[in-house]
């Protein structure tokens, strides 16, 4: 953890222009917005419920808002001493380095300190906040917005959501807030931003919602866009609706400079709710697990499959798990999972861990484009990803078949020998792509040499002249296009590839 910027040890999340920066929210500025400023000419009959000031609210519960100071000790850096971040690939090559240089590896320790924000949740002193926040820290001080500073314990935290739960304890009931309804909010409407931005102490900002349901890198990501004025520091701080409550935890910020450009992310409550309630119950997350492989359906899958609408979560893989147990196959779209209507693969992801572990539950799948009913017993997710997966195994078996060109694929049927390398298991059967022509459909929608299509118009093929057949098929049939089931490193996508 770095002395004044402790949100630069997350992973980077790519940004779509090389100029700009997506970070979690350490340490910064926090401004405020006049909230007439945006009435403008709308006149007063439609500003009506914009507040004329956020004072009262402010009031009420900034009480329950707290600065969190970690701490722990990291090595110090020596002067000439050449740095890389911890796991990098390079790091063995510049610790030999130093120690060539006659720089010892036993290194001076100091104690390095970080900011951030929370927010009280209950009377008896529970506290949520991000994970990057406390993550490596060995002392975690909070500090209320009375001055009364207190030691927290973590009592539990979830790394997919970024979320961590702390607990103090007080002779005195403390203030607390409570979270909202999440999926209420709408673009456009207003929230208040509240936490300690660069060690400043308490600050407030406001804003409007500028979009919903943003994902960053996460597998739950439910987050928030706003304008509200959110910086270095604020990470774990709550956002407020205009009613005082939390709808949504600050988490992100998009900026080239590190400062605040408007665009700012806050996890939605509706997601981290359901997480705290399982870290203060169980000190860890309980998610459930159908244990398939899916994708969203694109237009063009739905042209290849028949199917009326581009909606569902379609299924590339069964490996072992509750889903195969239940009869899911690959190529089924799942469209009803426990009662609730699948728009698309997150949404699945979303309502499967929300589900009970261990409970069966109704699942609706189109097959073939007809709906079949299956009842799952769902697993829990934590234990499924604690299993180690088995490596594939190398032949040494020679093989040299032919090749052939289709749809701007140069292919030929893959065999055991080459299994290790793209990632598949010995006695896998597909085609593999050896080449892709540039200028085809196939390049443009990602495949790539070394590549391999296990199936077409969803059968299993094995060959070349299986692959043609599948064509002929489809033509046959009457569609345009061909859905091919690619795997890429042994990951598997459905792509619809047009057919001449």
């Amino acid at each position: 953890m770095q002395a004044t910027d402790p949100f630069t040890r997350l992973p980077a999340i790519r940004p779509r222009s090389p100029k700009r920066m997506l970070m979690a929210l350490g340490l910064g500025l926090a401004l405020t917005v006049n909230p007439m400023a945006y009435v403008g000419t709308f006149g007063a009959a439609q500003a009506q419920g914009v507040p004329a000031s956020f004072a009262d609210l402010v009031q009420k519960f900034s009480p329950a808002v707290v600065d969190i100071t970690t701490s722990s000790i990291v090595a110090a850096q020596s002067d000439g001493q050449m740095q890389v971040p911890p796991g990098s690939p390079f790091e063995k090559f510049f610790k030999d380095f130093n120690n060539q240089n006659g720089q010892s590896q036993d290194q001076p320790m100091q104690r390095s300190e970080a900011l951030g924000s929370g927010y009280i949740i209950s009377a008896d002193g529970y506290i949520v906040t991000n994970n990057h926040v406390i993550d490596g820290a060995d002392d975690i001080q909070v500090e209320t917005f009375g001055h009364k500073t207190f030691k927290a314990k973590l009592v539990g935290r979830d790394l997919k959501t970024d979320v961590a739960l702390l607990k103090v304890d007080s002779k005195d009931p403390l203030p607390f807030v409570s979270f909202g309804d999440s999926s209420k909010m709408r673009v456009g409407d207003w929230v208040v931003a509240m936490g300690n931005p660069l060690g400043q102490g308490f600050s407030v900002s406001a804003g409007i919602i500028s979009a919903t349901g943003r994902e960053l890198n996460g597998t739950y990501d439910n987050f928030f866009q706003t304008d509200a004025a959110i910086n270095k520091g604020n990470s774990g701080g709550p956002l407020f609706n205009v009613n005082g409550e939390v709808i949504g935890m600050n988490t992100a910020i998009l900026s080239p400079s590190g400062g605040s450009i408007g665009i700012g992310f806050s996890m939605a409550s509706n997601v981290v709710s359901k997480v705290v309630d399982q870290l203060k119950q169980y000190g860890e997350t309980r998610r459930g697990w159908l244990g398939v492989r899916i994708q969203d359906v694109s237009q063009d899958v739905a042209d290849a499959m028949g199917l009326a609408e581009a909606k569902g979560a379609l299924v590339t893989d069964v490996p072992d798990g509750p889903g195969k147990d239940a009869g899911i196959l690959s190529g089924d779209v799942i469209i009803t999972f426990n009662g609730k209507d699948v728009k698309d693969s997150k949404e699945l992801v979303r309502i499967v861990a929300d589900a009970p572990i261990g409970d069966t539950v109704p699942v609706v799948v189109l097959r073939a484009g007809k709906p079949h009913d299956l009842n799952v017993k769902l697993g829990r997710r934590e234990d499924a990803e604690a299993q180690s997966q088995p490596a594939a195994q190398k032949s040494t078996v020679p093989d040299q078949p032919k090749t052939s060109v289709i749809m701007g694929l140069t292919l030929q049927p893959f065999t055991d020998d080459m299994a290790s390398d793209l990632g598949m298991q010995p006695g896998d059967k597909g085609l593999v792509v050896m080449k892709v022509d540039v200028a085809s459909e196939a390049y443009t929608k990602g495949l790539r040499e070394g590549d391999v299509i296990s199936e077409a118009g969803q059968q299993k093929i094995a060959t070349i002249q299986d692959l043609k057949d599948r064509v002929s098929e489809a033509k046959d049939a009457g569609r345009k296009s061909l859905l091919l089931l690619v795997r890429t490193q042994g990951d598997p996508r459905f792509v619809a590839l047009t057919i001449n």
